[in-house]
C-alpha cells in the first residue's frame, strides 16, 4: 500500500518536536469515512529486547470480523524511548509491516493515542497521516488530559479535557461492565463520536475492539502467526 514520506525518521528529540507541531496542524477531525468493508488492527511488541520491535498489521473483514491478511515485520530501534514521542520509535516498524499490505484497509484501530497527546500528534495520528488512512486512538491508559469517571455500563463515555484549555481530545469509555475504560481518540480523517461508535461498534465481548485485541495478541505472541499469510 502507499505511504508518504512525510520527513525523516533518524531526528533529534528537538526536530522530532517541530515534526509533530508541524504534523498535528494537518489532521483531519471529520469523517472521511466510506463504505467500511476492511478494518485493520495494529501494535508493535519488544518481546525480546527493547531495541527490537516486532509489529503486526491484522485485516479484517468488516461487519463479520473474519480475518483477511496479517503482516508482520521486525525492526532494530534507532530512537531513543522518550514519553510523548513514541510513534517516532513505533511507526518506522509498523511501516515495514504495512509495506506488505494488499487488502488495503478502511478504518485502523491502533492501540495508542491520537489527538490525546500534548503537541495533538500521538501514534494513531502519526500513523494515520502517514497512511492516509481514517485512523482511531485506541489505549488502554491516560498520557494527558483530565477526565470524570464513566459510568459503569458499556458504552458509557465521559470526556477526555485538556486540563489548561480544556479542549475536548478524546472520550473515556467504557467497553464492559466495570472493566478499566479505554482511551479513545482522534486518529486522522474521523470525528470523536464515530472514533467512539466504531469502536463499540467493534468490540466482541473484550475490553478492546477486536482489531485491537487480535494484532495484539499476535504481537506480543499471544496468538502464533499463520503458517501462511491469509490470503
Amino acid at each position: 500500500m502507499d505511504i508518504r514520506q512525510l520527513h525523516p525518521w533518524q531526528v533529534t528529540l528537538a526536530e522530532a518536536t517541530a515534526i509533530q507541531q508541524r504534523l498535528a496542524a494537518q489532521v483531519v477531525r471529520a469523517d472521511r469515512l466510506e463504505g467500511v468493508r476492511l478494518v485493520a488492527g495494529a501494535d508493535v511488541h519488544f518481546p525480546v529486547r527493547r531495541d527490537l520491535a516486532y509489529a503486526v498489521v491484522l485485516v479484517l473483514s468488516y461487519p463479520d470480523l473474519e480475518p483477511v491478511e496479517v503482516r508482520a515485520a521486525e525492526r532494530e530501534m534507532t530512537f531513543p524511548y522518550r514519553p510523548g514521542f513514541l510513534s517516532f520509535r513505533e511507526v518506522p516498524p509498523l511501516l515495514a509491516a504495512f509495506e506488505q499490505v494488499r487488502m488495503v484497509p478502511d478504518l485502523l484501530f491502533v492501540d495508542g493515542q491520537g489527538i490525546a497527546h500534548p503537541r495533538r500528534l500521538g501514534l494513531a495520528s502519526h500513523l494515520g497521516l502517514v497512511l492516509d488512512l481514517p485512523t482511531i486512538g485506541c489505549a488502554k491508559s491516560r498520557l494527558t488530559g483530565v477526565h470524570e469517571e464513566p459510568g459503569v455500563q458499556p458504552g458509557d463515555w465521559t470526556p477526555l479535557r485538556d486540563q489548561g484549555s480544556g479542549e475536548v481530545i478524546g472520550a473515556v469509555l467504557r467497553t464492559r461492565v466495570r472493566a478499566k475504560p479505554l482511551y479513545i481518540s482522534i486518529g486522522h480523517k474521523i470525528s470523536l463520536d464515530e472514533a467512539v461508535r466504531w469502536t463499540l461498534a467493534s468490540l466482541r465481548g473484550h475490553r478492546l475492539p477486536e482489531p485491537s485485541l487480535r494484532a495484539h495478541n499476535l504481537a506480543s505472541g499471544h496468538t502464533p502467526l499463520p503458517a501462511r499469510d491469509v490470503p
